[in-house]
């Protein structure tokens, strides 16, 4: 390798999940005294009156300045004031740096001298040595021959070479700048010399933050060709930096990319800037990225007005939606992050947080970016806001708490939704079709209505719980819910035939009275302790005002199962609000082992005593239809939980047909925790839900792991297992070695990728390459495309 190198203090090697083993934090050191008193212990000590010298022979002990010397021999001459050490020299400074040498020549400032035959070794575990250092001025350092690395010696043979090491003819140290210069250095690994470098310069050890070149990043994408990235850092005041990375790409030019970022006394903000004159936008003739200026901004800020309020904001506005993707950033960054579940909008918001002791505020106004196109589809929220409260003094000899929500949105177009074969294949819910009679509830859902939708939620509840003498508790609970709704609906082709259009005010008002029941059995034994405990609730309110005819745009996620099945209100958001009378019943019982480790157990079942089942009303998205919950009496909901240890955990979750007992939902999920290797394996298996656009039964495996192969070899990987498909359609593997001074580490990674206008997301494969050399740099490269074989 050969040019000229300048590389910018380091940040942790944290991409692609690997990162340097953790040291642990050492206590500050005390104060130095410069008091300017030598102390002095020794075998023998002589005092020479004539020349003003004192030499001290055998174990000797010197103590002055905050630097302590230990050495065979120490003259001090008092008119030079000169330090002269020899044999055995153990020297320590006041900020931890311990240096061994043969022969030590300084001032008593130690600001000028020289040391024969060093090895230092620095409080973040550095270390150097060299033939010769001569120090002048008591800031520079030059060190002849020299070898730098920030690997510890080897316990078993301390002269066998480290992992890594530079070695430079000469090896400057500028202790004002805090830089290390090497020149004529190379790097070695193990001993063997695997690339020169006639110069390069990086700070010191101590340096956290520092202007420079930070290492290149290499890319390859086949949107932008190769690319690499030479990022400058700006290290501008210590409250706020910038880095400037240009990406040259051998397609489309040079990518500028740029970040600031500030810390202040209450909080913290960060802007980064791209853009890109592109060299060839013809050859994203027909997509968005056919024009000649492409570019972007991201911004957050976060600060505190006191220490229960904050604001702050997250924000992106770009040329056009697929120019991230195009150009592999933000979100693509992180492809081990998109393995679960790719972001389907990029969020800009504006906030303010409130946090007491018994209450909470939140208050956004959120603007979502379409990474598909489209962008008509997604609501503009302009307000959201949540207050919770639960008042700290007891009401009637109970618990009192409210609870209020206002949320305001705007969309465009209509979203919808197929939920048949034939209107997914011919399009009839999609944007291409403009038929009304297409569009209808037995073929579509209505996602999102066009519009805007205001809606006022404020609810009060009160609960007492009672113990009687046989040990029963009694639980009364009464709440009030009231819901003030304005939609404007706009009459795009469809939409009349889920909503009414037009302006629409409604009130919706939900008393509720109930009570709960419980009656723990203990038994106790010299193993463990069981408690079995039988619960019912008995709730009693009138049927939902207007069920189905209102937009539903926040409670359209409904999964039925013990950890909702004694919520009183069992839909997930505000728009639905579940009516009539219900019964809900159940046993939990649960073991604690006096060895450590536990099993506990629910199973139930939810029973409409009367009144309108909110839950079998077809709604605009259908929340409710097919969870177990349609009919009268619900399907049966049971979960295990078994941890022995801290090592295994266990659960198995499920739903079973209330006629038949079949399996409508089953999860089963087992994690196990050791020194060496970690492991998470779930399984999913869930029954059609043709009234949600499911037609099929759905049978998944997801697993992941890692393995400490060796001392410092960790293999990780995952996968997605479709069974019903019989194949593996997401998975991730990578390899690593990892130790307190050195990362290297390899992934392959395939994960979902957006597609430019409505074509479905496909399979993106990513091979990913980082390296690591703890205090003096760290980089990575990565390979990827789109589609693929799927």
């Amino acid at each position: 390798m050969l040019g000229t190198l300048g590389v910018a203090a380091p940040t942790p090697a944290a991409a692609q999940g690997f990162t340097y083993n953790p040291r642990p934090p050492k206590p500050p050191h005390p104060p130095a005294k410069n008091d300017g008193q030598m102390l002095v212990q020794a075998t023998e000590v002589d005092y020479d009156y004539n020349n003003s010298r004192i030499s001290a022979v055998g174990n000797v002990q010197m103590f002055y300045n905050g630097t302590s010397v230990e050495a065979d021999k120490v003259i001090y001459d008092q008119k030079t004031k000169r330090l002269h050490a020899e044999g055995n020299i153990r020297m320590t400074d006041a900020e931890g740096k311990i240096t061994y040498a043969n022969i030590v020549d300084l001032s008593d400032d130690y600001r000028d001298g020289f040391v024969d035959s060093l090895r230092v070794d620095t409080e973040d575990a550095t270390r150097m040595a060299a033939t010769r250092a001569d120090r002048s001025s008591g800031n520079y350092t030059v060190f002849d021959n020299g070898v730098y690395t920030a690997c510890a010696p080897c316990k078993d043979d301390p002269k066998k070479p480290p992992l890594w090491q530079v070695k430079g003819a000469r090896i400057i140290h500028d202790q004002a700048e805090k830089m290390l210069y090497f020149e004529n250095a190379r790097i070695e690994f193990f001993g063997v010399p695997l690339a020169y470098i006639p110069f390069f310069s990086t700070p010191d050890p101590t340096v956290k933050r520092k202007s420079g070149f930070l290492m290149p990043i290499f890319s390859e994408y086949s949107a932008y060709g190769y690319g690499v990235e030479i990022p400058y850092y700006f290290a501008l005041a210590p409250d706020f930096d910038a880095t400037f990375n240009p990406r040259i790409t051998s397609k489309q030019g040079v990518l500028l990319q740029g970040e600031f970022r500030q810390r202040l006394s209450n909080g913290s903000y960060q802007v980064r800037l791209y853009g890109i004159d592109q060299a060839d936008p013809g050859a994203y003739a027909g997509l968005p990225g056919d024009r000649q200026f492409r570019g972007g901004v991201e911004t957050k800020g976060q600060f505190a007005l006191n220490d229960k309020w904050t604001w702050g904001w997250d924000g992106v506005a770009l040329s056009d939606y697929y120019f991230m993707s195009d150009y592999r950033l933000a979100q693509y960054k992180d492809p081990f992050g998109s393995f679960m579940a790719l972001p389907t909008e990029a969020i800009s918001q504006l906030y303010l947080t409130g946090v007491g002791n018994r209450s909470f505020f939140d208050a956004r106004a959120i603007y979502y970016l379409s990474f598909s196109g489209n962008q008509g589809q997604v609501p503009v929220i302009a307000p959201v806001i949540d207050y919770n409260n639960v008042i700290n003094s007891p009401v009637l000899g109970g618990e009192f708490s409210y609870k209020t929500n206002f949320t305001n949105l705007t969309r465009d177009t209509a979203v919808f939704d197929a939920i048949t074969a034939a209107s997914n294949a011919s399009g009839l819910c999609g944007l291409a079709s403009a038929d009304p009679l297409g569009r209808v509830p037995s073929q579509c859902l209505l996602r999102g209505m066009p519009g805007t939708y205001t809606r006022l939620t404020a609810e009060a509840q009160w609960r007492k719980s009672y113990t009687d003498p046989f040990g029963e508790i009694w639980t009364p609970f009464v709440s009030v819910r009231g819901d003030a709704i304005n939609a404007d609906i706009s009459n795009q082709p469809g939409v009349s035939n889920f909503l009414p259009v037009g302006d629409t005010q409604t009130v919706r008002l939900m008393p509720t009275v109930g009570f709960e029941y419980r009656y723990p059995f203990i038994n106790v034994q010299p193993w463990g302790t069981t408690t079995i405990e039988p619960i019912a609730q008995v709730i009693i309110r009138p049927n939902e005002p207007n069920a189905g005819k209102l937009p539903n745009e926040d409670a359209q996620s409904l999964v039925f199962d013990t950890s909702n099945l004694f919520s009183v209100d069992k839909f997930s958001g505000y728009d639905r609000v579940e009516g009539g009378s219900r019964a809900n019943v159940g046993v939990q019982a649960t073991t604690q082992f006096d060895h450590g480790g536990s099993i506990k157990a629910v199973f139930g079942q939810s029973y409409q005593l009367f009144g309108l089942n909110s839950f079998a009303v077809t709604d605009v998205t259908n929340t409710g239809v097919d969870s177990g919950l349609q009919n009268a009496a619900s399907d049966y909901v049971a979960s295990l939980a078994y941890s022995p240890n801290r090592t295994y955990t266990f659960s198995v979750r499920a739903r079973m047909d209330e006629a038949t007992w079949n399996i409508n939902r089953f999860e089963a999920q087992g994690t196990a925790n050791f020194d060496r290797w970690s492991v998470s394996v779930m399984y999913g298996d869930y029954a059609a839900q043709p009234e949600l656009g499911y037609l099929t039964r759905r049978e998944g495996i997801l697993a992941s792991g890692s393995v400490k192969v060796a001392t410092n070899w960790v293999v990780q990987g995952a996968a997605r297992w479709d069974l019903e498909a019989n194949k593996i359609n997401q998975y991730v593997i990578g390899a690593g070695y990892v130790d307190d001074c050195f990362v290297l580490a390899a992934n392959y990674v395939t994960s979902y990728t957006y597609q430019a206008g409505t074509t479905p997301p496909v399979l993106s494969h990513a091979f990913m390459f980082q390296i690591g050399l703890r205090t003096i740099a760290q980089t990575s490269a990565t390979s990827s495309t789109a589609g693929g074989v799927q």
